[in-house]
């Protein structure tokens, strides 16, 4: 019993997440959608992309249960996952990885908690893992990144929050004075520590 439990409230986080971060991307320009919002090019769309290629490997490869949809092979990653070219569109990617959480979820569905599974990529003996692992693999990155779409969405427009119903008007008068308070005491702070 505990066991159907922790695969549905960790399956569950699992949606829950993707959605979350798929809504980072409504409204958007295609430019805003893609382009670098970090020294190290970290964008919403690439987001995106990159947790689509993180779940086919993990509920595909590692249960020998192989993705539709072609993947470069794990040891040839050059990063090129992590941001959309200019002949991908925002509606294949998103639309891949809703591809991606079918299948996904079929394994999930399909396969009991301690379904034996093999990530090659892992290190000697972690490499022998079973769905539990995987799921809380998964659950991590996607929460991860969902995190980090949430400060890139914020940092374009000021848009916060986990989902659009749960999203409360910009104050930016509450905000100004907020982030006002936190400066005041980092220099005071750094004054008396400096």
């Amino acid at each position: 019993m505990i066991e159907e439990f922790a695969k549905d409230d960790l399956h569950g986080r699992l949606r829950r997440d993707r959605e979350a971060l798929l809504w980072k991307l409504d409204g958007l320009s295609e430019y805003d959608a893609r382009r670098p919002l970090t020294a190290t090019g970290t964008n919403l769309l690439g987001l995106v992309k990159h947790v689509a290629a993180v779940e086919a490997r993990y509920f595909g490869e590692v249960f020998d249960r192989p993705s539709p949809q072609p993947l470069p092979r794990w040891q040839d990653h050059d990063g090129s996952d992590l941001w959309a070219t200019g002949d991908e569109t925002r509606d294949q990617i998103i639309e891949s990885y809703r591809r991606t959480w079918e299948h996904s979820d079929a394994t999930i569905n399909e396969l009991p908690l301690d379904a034996p599974g093999h990530v090659p990529w892992w290190p000697e003996p972690y490499s022998h893992t079973n769905l539990f692992a995987i799921m809380v693999h998964v659950l991590s990155e996607s929460v991860r990144h969902a995190g980090h779409a949430d400060i890139l969405r914020e940092g374009l427009d000021g848009r916060t929050g986990l989902r659009a119903e749960h999203e409360q008007r910009i104050d930016e008068e509450a905000r100004a004075a907020y982030c006002t308070k936190i400066e005041e005491a980092a220099r005071s702070a750094a004054s008396v520590k400096g």
